[in-house]
């Protein structure tokens, strides 16, 4: 033994951490024992920070889809109901388990990141970047309520690494991989066209694309694409397109002004998502005057199909929006964070050393470790803070929903109605919804099978419109039964504001 060995200090964990990230022979298997432990880490946080809340309506909404399996919805398509209801299969449906699928499903995005890398990042230079990747909110915070932004995340770094492949090698595979992702995205969410119009213009703007569109590749892509949303576009077709109205009439401002208020927030709100990664690969790299013009425009053609790849997606909707005078907010930036730590980091003249690894692991591993820790302290505050309409009495209204019904009838309950956002607060923890102030939403429950079944009509007192709204849906039925309730969350000795509801049982007719 040297005395140089003799001297060595012992490794940190960090430090060990860090050596597995770097060694070839270990590397994969390093970086899925540490998204397996974000899981557990995020979805823990997740329970905890939550435990004061009920889940979010737009959980609750997919539930309700995923209960009625179809090729597309009155709002979105289908991708997202899809996988709750395949989740929901093998889970029972309890809080931690959906949580437990945002989490995964946000991590499978951070893994499909950290693949899509290794082609353009080694060394230290690709374990930062995952590390940095783990500090976007979309990743764990903005994650955790899942919808149809979240499922985009992985289906937008699939489609971006099966795309990239597929044009640097032609290979019929990826191709057809490619357009399987494109596909897949389309169906999770229409702002997915932002991300095959991006992808489309990196591969013009690529000096190899004669050849690329000389090949099958880029034609298998679109056949297979094509192939998965021919279901979708039927159901499209024979429901008048309903979802588009939705859609656009979330888009649609007020004019320029508004569009150009809009834009500057997207712009402004994504870049304050990433802004600390971004400085924080800046501390780790101090790149000279070099490194930031090549990290800018990359010197070799694939750096700058990925950068181009990265940067189209984000900047062509700002672009569209303003030329269109539409709305867009930055949260529709979520999905697009897969090629991040290769524009941060692939350039050559960019080197991390091992101490600055270590520092960036150290930052990344606190993260999930002191929200945990200060979880409860959140769960509380919201509570505290929290207004009428919010989700925090969901699960007691559920309960004071069956008991009205058995007050009622012998039947099973089958239906509930109101408002939407209010139905889908209580569906996860009853049978099925009516949206009765929007009934173009839920068509599969129409009015005989109202009749049939009976339903229990709910509001919140507070929602003054939406009382009168349900009262006038149970006119002329002298057997509907009508209470009003009132609940209070508690949370580690804690008290919420009071919540009042609206009951009205409408037994089944004989």
């Amino acid at each position: 033994m040297t005395l140089v060995e003799l001297t060595r200090l012992p490794l940190t964990p960090l430090e060990r951490f860090a050596e597995a990230l770097v060694d070839p022979r270990r590397r994969d298997r390093a970086v899925v024992l540490a998204l397996l432990c974000y899981v557990a880490l995020w979805t823990l946080y997740a329970v905890l920070a939550k435990g004061s809340q009920d889940l979010h309506f737009d959980m609750g909404e997919l539930i309700v889809w995923s209960r009625e399996p179809a090729f597309g919805y009155a709002k979105h398509p289908p991708f997202a109901a899809w996988l709750v209801k395949a989740w929901f299969s093998v889970f029972p449906l309890t809080d931690w388990a959906y949580y437990l699928l945002a989490v995964v499903n946000a991590t499978v995005g951070l893994w499909i990141a950290w693949v899509v890398s290794g082609r353009y990042l080694d060394g230290e230079n690709r374990a930062a970047g995952i590390a940095l990747l783990t500090l976007v909110p979309f990743f764990n915070f903005h994650a955790l309520k899942f919808n149809a932004n979240t499922v985009l995340i992985p289906l937008w770094a699939a489609t971006t690494w099966w795309f990239l492949r597929s044009f640097e090698t032609r290979s019929l595979a990826f191709a057809a991989l490619a357009g399987l992702g494109a596909g897949a995205a389309m169906l999770g969410k229409y702002w997915s066209i932002a991300l095959l119009a991006g992808l489309a213009l990196a591969a013009f703007a690529d000096p190899r694309r004669r050849s690329y569109f000389a090949s099958a590749a880029p034609w298998v892509t679109i056949a297979v694409g094509a192939l998965v949303l021919a279901p979708h576009v039927a159901w499209l077709v024979a429901h008048d397109f309903a979802p588009f109205g939705y859609a656009a009439g979330h888009v649609a401002s007020e004019g320029f002004a508004s569009a150009l208020v809009s834009t500057l927030g997207y712009v402004a709100g994504t870049l304050g998502y990433v802004a600390v990664p971004i400085v924080l690969a800046a501390l780790a790299a101090r790149p000279d005057i070099a490194g930031i013009s090549d990290t800018l425009w990359p010197s070799t053609p694939d750096r700058r199909l990925a950068a181009v790849a990265f940067w189209a997606p984000l900047l062509l909707p700002a672009a569209v929006a303003l030329a269109a005078s539409l709305r867009i907010v930055s949260l529709w930036a979520m999905p697009a964070m897969t090629l991040l730590p290769v524009v941060l980091l692939s350039s050559p003249l960019l080197v991390i050393s091992r101490a600055a690894l270590v520092r960036l692991l150290a930052v990344a591993v606190a993260l999930p470790v002191v929200a945990t820790l200060a979880a409860p302290a959140v769960a509380i505050a919201t509570l505290k803070a929290g207004a009428s309409g919010d989700n925090e009495t969901s699960r007691l209204a559920a309960g004071a929903v069956e008991q009205a019904w058995r007050a009622t009838s012998d039947r099973p309950l089958g239906l509930i109605g109101g408002d939407g956002s209010t139905v889908y607060r209580l569906i996860p923890y009853l049978p099925a919804a009516v949206d009765v102030i929007r009934p173009d939403r839920t068509p599969w429950a129409n009015e005989s099978r109202i009749v049939r079944e009976g339903l229990v009509l709910v509001c919140p007192a507070a929602l003054a419109w939406c009382v009168p709204a349900i009262e006038a849906r149970a006119a002329g039925r002298p057997d509907a039964r009508r209470t009003e309730v009132e609940f209070v969350r508690h949370y580690l000795g804690v008290a919420g504001k009071p919540e009042r509801y609206v009951i009205i049982a409408v037994p089944p007719q004989p």
